[in-house]
């Protein structure tokens, strides 16, 4: 096999509920991820030349053991001493920092891609096990889809497919990290947690009403006061007919849930003549 073409899939997280902060600083978490539609696209081919090459699409990104791609290629070439080359080009279309698990979804597609290129012979949970030692939300990325995420996001339980619905990606011109909203959140002073038994209810229930009433992230707290444009794309989709609208991990992405088409092309484009998102996308849930 000398080139793969593979996807990258981000994520939103319907439900992200923080329980509290642990002795290491760690913060233990119940979420309910789900799989979208917006996706990078990633090439591996195997190099003339010795050692891991990295390209991308976009200036700032490193192409070094800085950038996850290249760490989860070392990590299992170094694993299984394979000593051919492999250059992988990344082409971004996920919104960088920005609560979607982009980085995470890349690394996991090139675990994917080089245990199937070199033909390592290993399980998706060999390569989940592997994947933790990257970033929580790797192991997630391997398995995609609806799924229960615990501990700090490395004990996944699937869940049936979510109802099916069309969704709006808003990415405003501004970046998150995710270190500073944990850093800044008060686990122990939270008031008011989503109800993320009852989500896991509405999703086997397959009830789309179910799942969009207790849509909620404790995150919001830290991440929407600092920056108040997060809370005007909310109120821009729920005015425009958005039966949900809420953000995606530690920011500052916001999705809106639609159930009809119609419905959401026309919030994407009151969106678009706002100006308050740099990336839009309309797209819907990926079930594997």
């Amino acid at each position: 096999m000398e080139q793969l073409y593979l996807k990258a899939m981000g994520k939103i997280n319907l439900g992200l509920d923080v329980v509290r902060k642990r002795e290491d600083g760690y913060h233990e978490v119940r979420m309910i991820m789900q799989t979208v539609g917006v996706y990078d696209r990633i090439s591996l081919k195997r190099g003339h030349t010795p050692g891991i090459h990295v390209t991308t699409n976009l200036y700032f990104l490193p192409v070094n053991e800085n950038n996850l791609v290249y760490k989860a290629a070392q990590m299992l070439m170094e694993e299984f001493q394979v000593k051919e080359g492999l250059d992988i080009h990344l082409q971004k279309y996920i919104p960088v920092a920005a609560g979607m698990a982009g980085g995470s979804a890349d690394a996991a597609t090139v675990l994917y891609g080089v245990n199937r290129m070199f033909r390592l012979g290993l399980s998706q949970k060999e390569l989940m096990e592997r994947g933790v030692r990257i970033g929580a939300d790797v192991p997630y990325c391997l398995m995609r889809g609806t799924a229960l995420s615990e501990g700090i996001g490395e004990v996944l339980t699937r869940l049936p497919a979510a109802p099916a619905c069309k969704v709006i990606i808003a990415k405003p011109g501004i970046s998150v990290s995710t270190k500073y909203v944990y850093g800044h959140l008060d686990a122990a002073g939270i008031k008011e947690h989503p109800d993320i038994d009852g989500m896991i209810e509405a999703i086997q229930e397959g009830s789309y009403e179910g799942v969009v009433r207790r849509l909620g992230n404790v995150l919001e707290t830290v991440t929407q006061e600092r920056h108040p444009v997060i809370g005007e794309i909310k109120e821009l989709l729920t005015a425009h007919g958005a039966d949900g609208a809420l953000m995606s991990g530690s920011g500052p992405t916001v999705f809106g849930l639609f159930r009809e088409e119609k419905k959401a092309r026309e919030a994407l484009r009151a969106l678009e003549k706002s100006g308050l998102a740099k990336q839009m996308y309309l797209t819907g849930l990926f079930s594997p």
